[in-house]
């Protein structure tokens, strides 16, 4: 598996790392994280992976709401997980987090009962994202599914839209309408938009479909 591959950081920037979870909480993003867990039902001793969990804000979440789940994180920025190790050794839970890409997932085949992904999607380039979505299928065991967070196809509001294009966030965002189609075209069943939110600056959406 390549680890040494050009990724775009949290904010754009890795200088900025540190600010990110202060950022996402005043932007209103905790709310629609937890919305996600929530929604994904997660078993409670089954496995969970995160796609691209950045500081480990949706990881301690879903280990919150399933104790007994295996929760498991996986993005390429090894600062942003070194900070999702420190939060949970300070939360005092145990949870997995491996280096890597999205679209090469370093898990076994049908190992894996939920998939969550958290505003990442959108960060990814546009070939990229459904190469990423048919690795979400390969290792979703069967009868399991992914549970995407993304901004929705609404357009953001101008501060948030002017950061973001200073910072040079994300390839065509926002994700939108297109992640229903996209994850239909990886192979994943039912695709479907969830449910929608406006507590995020510019809106949020979530998606479901199932291996």
């Amino acid at each position: 598996m390549t680890t040494d591959r050009a990724y775009l950081p949290a904010m754009g920037k890795r200088s900025l790392l540190p600010f990110y979870d202060v950022f996402s909480t005043l932007l209103g993003a905790k709310d629609a994280q937890w919305q996600l867990v929530a929604q994904a039902a997660l078993p409670p001793r089954g496995t969970v992976l995160e796609i691209g969990c950045g500081t480990g804000t949706v990881l301690l979440l879903a280990k919150r709401a399933a104790p007994g789940a295996t929760v498991i994180g996986l993005d390429p920025d090894p600062d942003a997980l070194a900070l999702a190790r420190r939060k949970a050794a300070r939360a005092g839970v145990d949870i997995g987090l491996d280096r890597g890409f999205a679209d090469e997932l370093p898990h076994a085949d049908g190992s894996v009962d939920r998939v969550l992904s958290a505003f990442m999607l959108h960060h990814l380039p546009a070939a990229q994202k459904v190469d990423a979505l048919r690795e979400v299928r390969r290792v979703l065991a069967p009868g399991g599914s992914l549970h995407l967070l993304d901004f929705d196809h609404q357009e953001p509001a101008p501060a948030h839209r002017l950061f973001w294009s200073k910072r040079g966030h994300g390839h065509g965002h926002p994700l939108g309408e297109t992640a229903v189609a996209l994850m239909a075209e990886a192979g994943l069943r039912d695709a479907a938009e969830v449910s929608r939110g406006r507590s995020f600056p510019g809106g949020f959406a979530h998606y479901r479909a199932s291996r």
